[in-house]
Parts: structure tokens; sequence; C-alpha cells
């Protein structure tokens, strides 16, 4: 495949969470209700198998269960891209195998989890599972909860691998994305991956955002998005004021529970977690609670912009 047929990827791809039962099952139903609600919202694409789909508690079969879900449900309208975040370049290929038989559209790839590769160990496991599955790649670039970092040269150094079209940033340095882009212009769609870096992300020019609170507010999270495109930053910067304290639920070593706690507020998911997950209590549950409860009772009229 040339690379000028590959896919420029644009817009709001959630990372969706993984719906479970009280038992810790799969809830199939729920995640196909809430995939429709993502589309029917106007978001771009769909990443399964993240940080926040709980990933590391899910097994491959788990894994490529709900990948096929999202496929199935998106049935072309959307890009499904399924997340790689296997603790071996072996065990990936056998994940990423399945991944295109199940006909995802592309792979957001994590570095092996657990082990700190070095720069050239991580480059050396981007090019084997991308050249091997021969599917359109977002490499994940978090060098703040993962502690390997893919710096602009070494992307440089990967530009001849034609599958890796895409980067999510989400280191907390916000000059990365400037950097990217002067040394490798348009090489990379560039995603921003911090949820609360969005405005700064986007007014740098990043291609689109993969972000997390999208989940239970996709139609602001959109509204963000397109505001920026066009330019009408004061606008943007309304609705990214309103919507910051939240934002700032994703940026936490507990993202899944503050994030599942949002869908249930909002009405559309569940607190069910897999364990070693619990639900938040107490004092820190009252916390979340009440900066969710502040912004539904100042969600914005989206009305007011289009």
């Amino acid at each position: 495949m040339s690379s000028r047929t590959l896919p420029q990827w644009r817009g709001i791809f959630p990372a969706v969470t993984t719906k479970f039962d009280a038992n810790e099952n799969l809830d199939v139903p729920a995640m196909e209700r809430h995939f429709e609600y993502l589309i029917a919202n106007g978001i771009d694409g769909l990443v399964t198998g993240g940080s926040l789909g709980e990933a590391s508690t899910l097994t491959l079969e788990e894994k490529l269960q709900v990948a096929e879900i999202a496929v199935k449900v998106s049935a072309g309208r959307v890009p499904v891209l399924a997340n790689v975040s296997e603790t071996s370049t072996r065990e990936a290929l056998r994940y990423v195998d399945g991944a295109n038989k199940i006909g995802v559209q592309g792979l957001m790839l994590m570095p092996a989890v657990i082990y700190v590769a070095d720069a050239g160990e991580a480059m050396a496991n981007v090019r084997t599972i991308a050249n091997a599955a021969q599917l359109p790649t977002m490499v994940y670039n978090n060098p703040v909860a993962y502690r390997v970092d893919l710096t602009p040269d070494n992307f440089v150094e990967l530009a001849d691998c034609e599958w890796l079209v895409a980067i999510k940033e989400s280191t907390d340095n916000i000059r990365r994305l400037t950097d990217l882009r002067n040394a490798l212009g348009t090489r990379y769609q560039l995603f921003i991956g911090v949820d609360d870096l969005s405005f700064e992300g986007l007014a740098l020019g990043c291609d689109g955002l993969l972000a997390g609170l999208c989940v239970a507010f996709p139609a602001e999270t959109v509204a963000l998005y397109r505001l920026m495109q066009a330019k009408r930053y004061d606008e943007a910067l309304k609705l990214y004021q309103w919507f910051t304290p939240l934002l700032h639920l994703d940026v936490s070593t507990k993202l899944v529970q503050n994030i599942k706690l949002v869908e249930a507020m909002v009405g559309v998911g569940t607190e069910h977690v897999r364990r070693p997950r619990l639900p938040l209590v107490g004092a820190e549950r009252e916390r979340v609670q009440a900066i969710i409860q502040k912004g539904l009772d100042t969600r914005p009229d989206l009305r007011q912009f289009f």
C-alpha cells in the first residue's frame, strides 16, 4: 500500500471505556449503546482497549471482542482503532493478527507495558508491530505514565515506516507539539492525548483530540474542536473554561473510576470497574461528584455557538 492511500485521521477520537456488569463480565449491550451514542454525537473515530478501557485487566480475547463490537456498531461510519498494549512484541503480534481478522481500520500502539524500553528498543517494537499488522498506526507517546519517550528525533528516524500515520502525544510538555511540527512538518497527524491540554494542543495545530471525557460529553468535545478549527478562539476558550475542571479528572491515577462516575451521572454508563480497581468512595467520591455536578449545573447550551 502506498503512503498516499493511508488515512489522514483528524477530529475527535474517544478512548472508550469498557463496560462491565456487576460481576465484572463484559456488558455487550451497554457498549453497543454507548458506541452508537458517541457516533450520533459527531465523534470521528473510536479507540478501544486503551488505558481508559482498562486494557491491563482484559484478556487478549476480551480486547478483541470489544474492538469487534465497535467495528460492528460503527459499520464503517467512523474508523475503529484497536489499542495494542501487550507486555511483549510476540504477544502484540498475536493481538494484531486477531485485530486484522475482525476488520479494525487501524491501531493505536503503546509501548510494551511494564518494561521501560530505551529508544532503540521502543522504535524496534513500533516498527515490528506496524509492519506485521500492515494497518495504519497511531503511536501513543506517554512518557509521564509509561516512562518511555519517543522524541521528535526518534520520529524522524521512524518516518520511513509507511504504516505509521499519526502520533498521540501525551507529554505534559506542550512545547513538544511545536518541536514535532518543526522536525516533521505534516509527515504524521498529531493528536493531543491530554484532556486538559486540548485547547492548547489544537491552538498549536494538532489535527485532533484523543479524548477521555469525550465519552460522557461528546457533543461538547466536538464543539470545542470545531470552534478551534474555525479559529473562533474566544468562544472556544469560554467552552474550554467550563470544561476544564471535568477534564482534570482524566489526569489522575484514578482516571477510570473518575470517568466512569462521570458516565454514570450523565446517564451513559455505570461505575462497574474490574478489580483491583474499585469505585470511588468517601471524601474522594464526594469531591469528584461535586465537580461533575457543577459541570452539569452550568453545562452550556451549544446552540449559542452554532
